[in-house]
């Protein structure tokens, strides 16, 4: 699980870098507020059932 959300965040990371980049704070902004619900929300649903996919 934690790989998964160390990748989640790794790819939210670069797109937070190119937009803050490009000048687009607010794009920014946003990226890392779902980034911070999407990663919650994964973490939530595997401590409901911490059983591995397959």
């Amino acid at each position: 699980m934690y790989e998964k959300l160390y990748h989640m965040l790794f790819n939210v990371y670069t797109d937070c870098i190119d937009a803050l980049e490009e000048g687009e704070f607010e794009r920014a902004h946003m990226i890392l507020i779902k980034a911070q619900r999407d990663c919650e929300e994964a973490y939530v649903s595997w401590e409901e059932d911490p059983a591995p996919s397959p």
